[in-house]
């Protein structure tokens, strides 16, 4: 389901979004009711929207929609809400008035069961805007179905010019030493709610994570809001462990975490 502003959501109210793409977003799992990181979803809508339109986001407002929407769709379960903001008065020839920030929220069902392992193919890419959730996703998605009809599940970014690792197409890539320490890359990428809860309760460090490293790692994970702690069984062609014991501490800090009610 759909709403903009609170209202069932036409077709022509989507045009600016799907033919301009200027927005951005944010998606969070939902369970019961409750979400893990909810301020840090909310205080990431205030911030990016400052940085795209120049324009302040009324937080509270914005929960109070997600509340709506997750009412409207009767659903006690599981299941993911997309925030996305944009303004569909700017045009791709005007892109440059004062915004009026409009907040659209699609609910859809979320997996109960965790996901398989991945296999992911390093990709030479950054993102524009990194540390932005925006809505300009093709260069991302391009580099997925690349690595997809090469063999692989999805795709992990290195710098083109400096070979560092950085993140994956939709989520935070973590990993492990050969002395269980779990790192986290140092370069530019989005900042996931999930990696800052996971830091948070203390796990792991931040350091440059060079291409020519990945050898000498024993396991890595993808995580982001929908997947948790997902394991990453290899990185081209370099096996890794899905069962490390770091996984695991992982997986139930995680699982622990307090969510917060919408």
């Amino acid at each position: 389901m759909a709403e903009l502003d609170g209202k069932p959501v036409s077709p022509e109210q989507l045009q600016t979004l799907a033919l301009v793409n200027l927005g951005h977003f944010t998606s969070m799992r939902v369970d019961d009711g409750a979400v893990r990181g909810l301020t840090l979803h909310l205080r990431r809508l205030v911030r990016d929207c400052r940085t795209v339109f120049d324009a302040d986001l009324d937080a509270a407002r914005v929960r109070d929609l997600v509340r709506q929407a997750l009412l409207a769709q009767g659903s006690a379960g599981s299941c993911t809400v997309r925030v996305t903001v944009f303004d569909p008065a700017l045009n791709l020839g005007h892109t440059g008035g004062d915004a009026t920030p409009h907040i659209l929220i699609t609910v859809r069902p979320a997996t109960t069961s965790p996901p398989p392992p991945l296999t992911v193919q390093t990709r030479p890419f950054q993102r524009e805007m990194a540390t932005v959730k925006h809505t300009g996703l093709f260069a991302s998605l391009h580099h997925r179905r690349q690595a997809q009809r090469a063999g692989f599940d999805d795709a992990l970014f290195t710098h083109p010019d400096t070979g560092l690792v950085s993140e994956g197409v939709t989520w935070n890539a973590g990993f492990i030493d050969a002395d269980g320490n779990v790192l986290w890359p140092d370069a530019d990428v989005l900042p996931g709610v999930t990696l800052h809860l996971l830091r948070e309760s203390g796990h792991g460090t931040v350091r440059p994570l060079h291409r020519d490293q990945l050898p000498t790692l024993h396991a890595a994970f993808a995580t982001n809001t929908s997947i948790g702690v997902r394991p990453i069984a290899a990185i081209d062609d370099i096996p890794l462990r899905t069962d490390h014991p770091a996984l695991t501490a992982l997986q139930a800090t995680n699982a622990k975490i307090e969510a917060e009610p919408v």
